[in-house]
């Protein structure tokens, strides 16, 4: 296990060494801010109306808000994500220094969980950064603290998913341009695999369904865990790290 947190620990220092992790993070602070922002003044004027109403129900926070807001602002992680599993691999590739990290007495498995804790160090600072406006809704309203908690889990699950393609992806060239490119056509494929089903018939349908990877998301973001998504972005990361594995393993033996 030492081993596995040194690497991550490599991993997220190279991270903020250079300026992928301010651009990553910077990015997706502007771009949520500005989401938020869009949405609170929607979300405001929504409920001005239903006050006007008189005894009309009020408008809940975490359905007309929150959820609202993070279930637009994952198409960003479209752009980000490839950004932060870009280098994994493709710069040690690059550099030469991928013979090193081979020859050294670590497995397979120790260096591949170590990148990945690397990367999802840096996803889980860039979500840490929408925080403070969700802690300003406790500060002006009353939202429920389960279903925000649960979102983040989700979140935090499927980035896991994208970024174990993205290490695979990135195990197979050593440009990082390309890797760049190659991942954000598997996310793009990913998230409208679903616009896809609806041209096809009720059995394949429902399989397109199952295998995108946002339509899991929604439950979360309700406040609901429910096995069958649990299941499926665990056996998502779990696929995509065993592939890392076997490019891994493969580049191992050619060295």
């Amino acid at each position: 296990m030492s081993n596995v947190l040194a690497i991550a620990h490599k991993e997220l220092k190279g991270y903020f060494a250079s300026p992928i992790a301010y651009v990553v993070i910077g990015l997706y602070a502007i771009m949520f801010g500005y989401f938020f922002y869009a949405l609170l003044l929607y979300f405001d004027r929504q409920s001005m109306q239903m006050a006007g109403l008189g005894g009309a129900q009020p408008v809940n926070v975490n359905e007309g808000l929150i959820r609202p807001v993070f279930l637009n602002t994952t198409v960003i992680f479209l752009f980000i994500l490839p950004m932060v599993t870009m280098r994994t691999y493709s710069e040690e590739k690059r550099s030469g220094t991928i013979e090193l990290l081979l020859t050294a007495p670590l497995t397979d498995f120790q260096i591949i969980a170590g990148k990945f804790l690397g990367a999802m160090g840096l996803y889980a600072a860039m979500l840490a950064v929408t925080i403070p406006h969700i802690a300003a809704l406790f500060w002006l309203g009353n939202p429920e603290w389960i279903p925000i908690v649960v979102t983040y889990l989700g979140l935090l699950l499927m980035g896991g998913c994208f970024i174990s393609v993205g290490l695979f992806i990135s195990s197979l060239t050593k440009n990082q341009i390309v890797a760049v490119m190659a991942t954000f056509t598997v996310f793009l494929m990913l998230w409208v695999i679903n616009w896809i089903a609806s041209f096809m018939g009720p059995r394949a349908q429902d399989v397109l369904n199952y295998l995108s990877i946002t339509d899991h998301l929604d439950d979360f973001t309700r406040g609901v865990i429910d096995t069958k998504h649990l299941v499926y972005y665990i056996s998502f990361i779990s696929f995509g790290l065993y592939l890392t594995m076997r490019s891994v393993d493969t580049e191992r033996w050619r060295g």
